[in-house]
Protein backbone atom coordinates (compact mmCIF):
# COMPACT_ATOMS: atom_id res chain seq x y z
CA UNK A 1 0.00 0.00 0.00
CA UNK A 2 1.33 3.43 -0.94
CA UNK A 3 1.85 6.10 1.70
CA UNK A 4 -1.10 8.27 2.61
CA UNK A 5 0.34 11.14 0.58
CA UNK A 6 0.70 9.09 -2.61
CA UNK A 7 -2.60 7.56 -3.64
CA UNK A 8 -5.14 7.81 -6.40
CA UNK A 9 -8.54 9.35 -5.76
CA UNK A 10 -9.84 12.64 -4.41
CA UNK A 11 -10.11 14.42 -1.07
CA UNK A 12 -12.71 17.06 -0.25
CA UNK A 13 -10.91 20.26 0.76
CA UNK A 14 -12.66 23.53 1.59
CA UNK A 15 -15.76 22.77 -0.43
CA UNK A 16 -14.39 20.97 -3.48
CA UNK A 17 -12.82 17.68 -4.49
CA UNK A 18 -9.12 17.86 -5.29
CA UNK A 19 -6.77 15.11 -6.53
CA UNK A 20 -5.44 13.12 -3.57
CA UNK A 21 -1.80 14.06 -4.13
CA UNK A 22 -2.66 17.77 -4.34
CA UNK A 23 -4.44 17.89 -0.96
CA UNK A 24 -1.67 19.85 0.74
CA UNK A 25 -1.26 22.69 3.24
CA UNK A 26 1.42 25.36 3.64
CA UNK A 27 4.35 24.64 5.97
CA UNK A 28 3.28 27.59 8.14
CA UNK A 29 -0.19 26.20 8.76
CA UNK A 30 -1.04 27.09 12.35
CA UNK A 31 -2.28 23.59 13.21
CA UNK A 32 1.07 22.07 12.27
CA UNK A 33 2.85 24.26 14.82
CA UNK A 34 0.25 24.58 17.59
CA UNK A 35 -2.08 21.58 17.18
CA UNK A 36 -5.12 23.77 16.50
CA UNK A 37 -7.13 21.05 14.80
CA UNK A 38 -9.99 18.66 15.49
CA UNK A 39 -11.01 15.52 13.67
CA UNK A 40 -13.40 12.60 13.42
CA UNK A 41 -12.77 8.98 12.49
CA UNK A 42 -15.84 7.29 11.03
CA UNK A 43 -16.62 4.00 9.35
CA UNK A 44 -18.93 3.34 6.45
CA UNK A 45 -20.56 -0.07 6.09
CA UNK A 46 -22.42 -1.06 2.94
CA UNK A 47 -22.09 2.52 1.69
CA UNK A 48 -23.50 4.18 4.81
CA UNK A 49 -21.51 5.95 7.52
CA UNK A 50 -22.49 4.64 10.95
CA UNK A 51 -23.70 7.42 13.28
CA UNK A 52 -22.58 9.93 10.67
CA UNK A 53 -24.51 12.93 11.96
CA UNK A 54 -23.37 12.33 15.54
CA UNK A 55 -19.78 12.47 14.32
CA UNK A 56 -20.42 15.71 12.44
CA UNK A 57 -22.04 17.25 15.49
CA UNK A 58 -19.10 16.24 17.67
CA UNK A 59 -16.65 17.71 15.16
CA UNK A 60 -18.40 21.07 15.45
CA UNK A 61 -18.44 20.85 19.26
CA UNK A 62 -14.77 19.94 19.38
CA UNK A 63 -13.88 22.99 17.30
CA UNK A 64 -15.87 25.21 19.66
CA UNK A 65 -14.04 23.69 22.62
CA UNK A 66 -10.68 24.73 21.20
CA UNK A 67 -11.98 28.18 20.25
CA UNK A 68 -12.85 28.15 16.57
CA UNK A 69 -15.92 27.76 14.41
CA UNK A 70 -16.06 25.41 11.42
CA UNK A 71 -17.46 27.42 8.47
CA UNK A 72 -19.81 24.63 7.37
CA UNK A 73 -23.16 23.53 8.76
CA UNK A 74 -23.89 19.97 9.89
CA UNK A 75 -25.91 19.44 6.70
CA UNK A 76 -23.03 20.69 4.55
CA UNK A 77 -20.57 18.40 6.31
CA UNK A 78 -22.94 15.47 5.85
CA UNK A 79 -23.29 16.22 2.13
CA UNK A 80 -19.52 16.49 1.76
CA UNK A 81 -18.98 13.10 3.42
CA UNK A 82 -21.54 11.51 1.11
CA UNK A 83 -19.79 13.04 -1.89
CA UNK A 84 -16.40 11.74 -0.75
CA UNK A 85 -17.74 8.26 -0.09
CA UNK A 86 -19.48 8.11 -3.46
CA UNK A 87 -16.37 9.36 -5.28
CA UNK A 88 -14.16 6.82 -3.50
CA UNK A 89 -16.14 3.93 -4.95
CA UNK A 90 -15.85 2.15 -1.59
CA UNK A 91 -18.73 0.42 0.16
CA UNK A 92 -16.82 -0.20 3.40
CA UNK A 93 -14.46 2.64 4.23
CA UNK A 94 -12.83 4.66 6.97
CA UNK A 95 -13.76 8.34 6.72
CA UNK A 96 -11.60 11.07 8.23
CA UNK A 97 -12.99 14.59 8.63
CA UNK A 98 -10.58 17.22 9.93
CA UNK A 99 -10.80 20.96 10.55
CA UNK A 100 -7.90 23.23 11.44
CA UNK A 101 -6.56 26.75 11.69
CA UNK A 102 -4.66 27.32 8.48
CA UNK A 103 -1.89 29.66 7.36
CA UNK A 104 -2.77 33.34 7.49
CA UNK A 105 -1.79 36.65 9.02
CA UNK A 106 -0.90 35.14 12.41
CA UNK A 107 2.07 32.89 13.11
CA UNK A 108 2.27 32.75 16.87
CA UNK A 109 0.19 31.19 19.59
CA UNK A 110 -2.72 33.47 18.73
CA UNK A 111 -4.34 32.81 15.36
CA UNK A 112 -7.70 34.54 15.33
CA UNK A 113 -7.08 36.08 11.90
CA UNK A 114 -6.21 32.78 10.22
CA UNK A 115 -8.82 30.96 8.13
CA UNK A 116 -10.40 27.76 9.40
CA UNK A 117 -10.08 25.01 6.85
CA UNK A 118 -11.64 21.58 6.51
CA UNK A 119 -11.00 18.35 4.63
CA UNK A 120 -12.59 14.91 4.32
CA UNK A 121 -10.91 11.76 3.01
CA UNK A 122 -11.99 8.13 2.77
CA UNK A 123 -9.97 4.97 2.34
CA UNK A 124 -10.15 1.23 2.85
CA UNK A 125 -9.06 0.17 6.34
CA UNK A 126 -9.49 -3.27 7.85
CA UNK A 127 -9.38 -4.35 11.49
CA UNK A 128 -7.53 -1.75 13.57
CA UNK A 129 -5.88 -4.39 15.77
CA UNK A 130 -5.48 -7.07 13.12
CA UNK A 131 -6.10 -10.62 14.34
CA UNK A 132 -6.65 -9.36 17.91
CA UNK A 133 -10.38 -9.32 17.09
CA UNK A 134 -10.24 -13.12 17.32
CA UNK A 135 -7.66 -13.92 19.98
CA UNK A 136 -7.66 -10.75 22.09
CA UNK A 137 -5.33 -7.78 22.03
CA UNK A 138 -2.28 -7.52 24.25
CA UNK A 139 -1.97 -4.15 25.98
CA UNK A 140 0.94 -2.45 27.69
CA UNK A 141 0.33 -0.04 30.58
CA UNK A 142 1.39 3.47 29.63
CA UNK A 143 3.59 5.67 31.80
CA UNK A 144 1.61 8.68 30.55
CA UNK A 145 -1.68 9.66 32.16
CA UNK A 146 -4.77 11.33 30.75
CA UNK A 147 -4.60 14.91 32.08
CA UNK A 148 -7.00 16.85 34.24
CA UNK A 149 -9.90 18.69 32.56
CA UNK A 150 -8.48 21.79 34.25
CA UNK A 151 -5.46 21.58 31.94
CA UNK A 152 -7.02 20.67 28.57
CA UNK A 153 -10.43 20.54 26.85
CA UNK A 154 -10.54 16.81 27.56
CA UNK A 155 -13.85 16.14 25.80
CA UNK A 156 -12.73 17.58 22.46
CA UNK A 157 -11.47 15.21 19.80
CA UNK A 158 -8.50 17.46 19.24
CA UNK A 159 -5.20 16.51 17.64
CA UNK A 160 -2.99 17.82 20.43
CA UNK A 161 -4.57 15.51 22.99
CA UNK A 162 -3.22 12.49 21.10
CA UNK A 163 0.48 13.29 21.48
CA UNK A 164 0.89 11.13 24.59
CA UNK A 165 -1.28 8.48 22.95
CA UNK A 166 1.15 8.23 20.05
CA UNK A 167 4.09 7.98 22.45
CA UNK A 168 2.29 5.34 24.51
CA UNK A 169 1.40 3.24 21.48
CA UNK A 170 4.94 3.39 20.12
CA UNK A 171 6.27 2.15 23.47
CA UNK A 172 3.65 -0.62 23.50
CA UNK A 173 4.45 -1.78 19.98
CA UNK A 174 8.15 -1.91 20.87
CA UNK A 175 7.18 -4.48 23.54
CA UNK A 176 5.12 -6.55 21.11
CA UNK A 177 1.77 -5.18 22.27
CA UNK A 178 -1.10 -3.88 20.16
CA UNK A 179 -1.81 -0.84 22.31
CA UNK A 180 -1.50 0.64 25.78
CA UNK A 181 -3.98 1.25 28.56
CA UNK A 182 -3.73 4.64 30.23
CA UNK A 183 -4.59 5.78 33.73
CA UNK A 184 -5.96 9.25 34.38
CA UNK A 185 -4.32 12.02 36.40
CA UNK A 186 -5.83 10.60 39.62
CA UNK A 187 -4.59 7.06 38.99
CA UNK A 188 -7.92 5.58 37.87
CA UNK A 189 -8.18 3.32 34.80
CA UNK A 190 -9.04 5.57 31.84
CA UNK A 191 -8.83 4.19 28.29
CA UNK A 192 -6.54 2.87 25.57
CA UNK A 193 -4.71 5.29 23.27
CA UNK A 194 -7.62 5.53 20.84
CA UNK A 195 -10.40 3.42 22.33
CA UNK A 196 -12.58 3.15 25.41
CA UNK A 197 -12.34 0.11 27.67
CA UNK A 198 -14.86 -2.27 29.27
CA UNK A 199 -14.51 -5.05 31.85
CA UNK A 200 -16.74 -7.97 32.86
CA UNK A 201 -17.12 -9.47 36.34
CA UNK A 202 -19.85 -11.83 37.53
CA UNK A 203 -22.01 -11.11 34.49
CA UNK A 204 -21.95 -7.34 34.96
CA UNK A 205 -19.99 -4.76 32.98
CA UNK A 206 -17.74 -2.05 34.39
CA UNK A 207 -16.36 0.85 32.38
CA UNK A 208 -14.50 4.00 33.45
CA UNK A 209 -16.50 7.20 33.95
CA UNK A 210 -15.41 9.44 31.02
CA UNK A 211 -15.07 12.55 33.16
CA UNK A 212 -11.62 13.43 31.80
CA UNK A 213 -11.48 11.73 28.39
CA UNK A 214 -13.62 11.25 25.30
CA UNK A 215 -16.99 9.59 25.78
CA UNK A 216 -16.80 7.68 22.53
CA UNK A 217 -19.74 7.27 20.18
CA UNK A 218 -19.03 3.53 19.95
CA UNK A 219 -18.80 3.41 23.75
CA UNK A 220 -22.25 4.95 24.06
CA UNK A 221 -23.63 2.58 21.43
CA UNK A 222 -22.28 -0.50 23.22
CA UNK A 223 -23.61 0.65 26.59
CA UNK A 224 -27.04 0.95 24.98
CA UNK A 225 -26.72 -2.56 23.53
CA UNK A 226 -25.78 -3.98 26.93
CA UNK A 227 -28.69 -2.29 28.67
CA UNK A 228 -31.08 -3.52 25.99
CA UNK A 229 -29.92 -7.04 26.91
CA UNK A 230 -30.66 -6.42 30.58
CA UNK A 231 -26.98 -6.42 31.51
CA UNK A 232 -26.05 -4.11 34.35
CA UNK A 233 -23.44 -1.49 33.38
CA UNK A 234 -21.42 0.32 36.02
CA UNK A 235 -19.90 3.59 34.78
CA UNK A 236 -17.51 4.42 37.57
CA UNK A 237 -13.95 5.08 38.69
CA UNK A 238 -11.92 1.86 38.47
CA UNK A 239 -8.79 1.37 40.57
CA UNK A 240 -5.71 -0.38 39.09
CA UNK A 241 -5.84 -3.18 41.66
CA UNK A 242 -9.31 -4.15 40.38
CA UNK A 243 -7.83 -5.40 37.09
CA UNK A 244 -6.90 -8.70 38.74
CA UNK A 245 -10.55 -9.50 39.50
CA UNK A 246 -12.05 -8.85 36.06
CA UNK A 247 -12.79 -11.86 33.86
CA UNK A 248 -13.22 -10.31 30.41
CA UNK A 249 -12.19 -7.08 28.73
CA UNK A 250 -12.79 -5.33 25.44
CA UNK A 251 -12.09 -2.05 23.67
CA UNK A 252 -14.53 0.10 21.71
CA UNK A 253 -13.97 2.76 19.09
CA UNK A 254 -14.86 3.61 15.52
CA UNK A 255 -11.56 2.20 14.31
CA UNK A 256 -11.35 -0.56 16.94
CA UNK A 257 -15.07 -1.43 16.67
CA UNK A 258 -15.39 -4.02 19.49
CA UNK A 259 -12.03 -5.70 20.07
CA UNK A 260 -11.45 -8.31 22.80
CA UNK A 261 -8.47 -7.88 25.12
CA UNK A 262 -6.54 -10.93 26.30
CA UNK A 263 -3.87 -9.24 28.39
CA UNK A 264 -3.06 -5.90 30.05
CA UNK A 265 0.41 -5.87 31.55
CA UNK A 266 0.52 -8.91 33.84
CA UNK A 267 -3.27 -9.33 33.92
CA UNK A 268 -4.98 -11.91 31.71
CA UNK A 269 -8.57 -11.98 30.47
CA UNK A 270 -10.78 -14.57 28.82
CA UNK A 271 -12.23 -13.79 25.40
CA UNK A 272 -15.56 -14.88 26.79
CA UNK A 273 -19.13 -15.31 25.61
CA UNK A 274 -20.32 -11.78 26.47
CA UNK A 275 -17.36 -10.20 24.71
CA UNK A 276 -17.98 -12.25 21.57
CA UNK A 277 -21.72 -11.62 21.71
CA UNK A 278 -21.30 -7.85 21.88
CA UNK A 279 -18.64 -7.87 19.14
CA UNK A 280 -20.89 -9.89 16.83
CA UNK A 281 -23.98 -7.83 17.67
CA UNK A 282 -22.12 -4.59 16.98
CA UNK A 283 -20.94 -5.91 13.63
CA UNK A 284 -24.55 -6.74 12.76
CA UNK A 285 -25.86 -3.38 14.00
CA UNK A 286 -23.53 -1.26 11.88
CA UNK A 287 -24.58 -3.13 8.73
CA UNK A 288 -28.32 -2.85 9.26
Amino acid sequence: MAGYDDRDGHIWVDGKLVPWRDANVHILTHALHYASSVFEGERAYNGKIFKSREHSERLKRSANMIDFEIPYSIDQIEAAKEEVLKTSGLSDAYVRAIAWRGAGEDMGVASARNPVRMAIAAWEWGAYYGDAKMKGAKLDISKWKRPSPETIPSHAKAAGLYMICTMSKHAAEAKGCSDAMMFDYRGYVAEATGANIFFVKDGEVHTPDPDCFLNGITRQTVIGMLKDRGIKVHERHIMPEELEGFEQCWLTGTAAEVTPVGQIGDYNFEVGALTRDIAEAYEKLVRE
